[in-house]
């Protein structure tokens, strides 16, 4: 990463000058990635979370957040409609595009993707039965264990699928694990651990590439006074 001087707490290139698109979707990202935004003394002109606008300046920057969909900040960066996204890495798991760089975790949203099912399943004639949204990422995990199963895409209400017997199992999120137990399902196998990252699209990784660098210097620097703050606490 290029090295950048830093001035009252700026990183140089990071100004209104420099206009950057940041897609990002309503919820816990949004929430830790504002955290993160605070630290850096970087404030939202209005409240994104209550706002009916989808185009949230940021004050006194040339910043402003792109409000969409979860599963469609990496479409949004990919195309060039946003410049930069805040994504899980689930949907970056589950997405089939390949124009957006991957520089850095944000360590923020953190949880994991997990199988999970019923302790003691009844056995099954025939391929196993798997419940969820990631139909891609699942399809994966699957073949490269060499199990062949038949995968159920659901939208939601993951749980209820074993409990009901459409699915043997599920491939979900999961956080504290308590609506898994509060269903009587326990975590089989991890995927992966999952946290937000920060996507960038190519074409504005050229066009751009100083402000771009900027704000992944500062992000950096925020991250690092986080786990700071955080090591001091314990």
């Amino acid at each position: 990463m290029v090295e950048m001087r830093l001035q009252a707490g700026r990183v140089r290139g990071l100004d209104r000058g420099s206009t950057l698109a940041i897609a990002v979707s309503k919820g816990r990202i949004l929430s830790e990635f504002r955290t993160l935004l605070d630290r850096m003394e970087i404030k939202c002109a209005e409240d994104p979370e209550t706002s009916r606008s989808l185009v949230i300046p940021l004050k006194d920057r040339g910043l402003r957040l792109v409000i969409v969909r979860a599963a469609d900040v990496p479409t949004y960066v990919e195309y060039g409609a946003a410049d930069l996204g805040v994504a899980g890495k689930d949907v970056l798991l589950e997405y089939r595009g390949e124009g957006f760089y991957e520089p850095l975790d944000l360590d923020i949203a953190r949880c994991k993707l997990v199988v999970a099912g019923k302790a003691e399943p009844l056995p099954r004639a025939g391929r196993l039965r798997v419940a969820t949204k990631y139909v891609q990422t699942t399809r994966r995990h699957f073949a490269q264990k060499g199990d062949q199963v038949e995968v159920i895409h659901l939208y939601g209400s993951m749980e209820l699928a074993p409990l009901v017997g459409l699915a043997d199992c599920i491939v979900d999120l999961m956080d504290t694990g308590n609506t898994l137990k509060a269903n009587g399902l326990v975590v089989l196998e991890t995927i992966a651990e999952i946290s937000a990252r920060l996507i960038i699209n190519k074409a504005a990784m050229k066009m751009k590439n100083t402000a771009v660098k900027a704000l992944i210097a500062e992000l950096a620097k925020a991250l690092d006074q986080t786990a700071t703050d955080r090591n001091l606490a314990l």
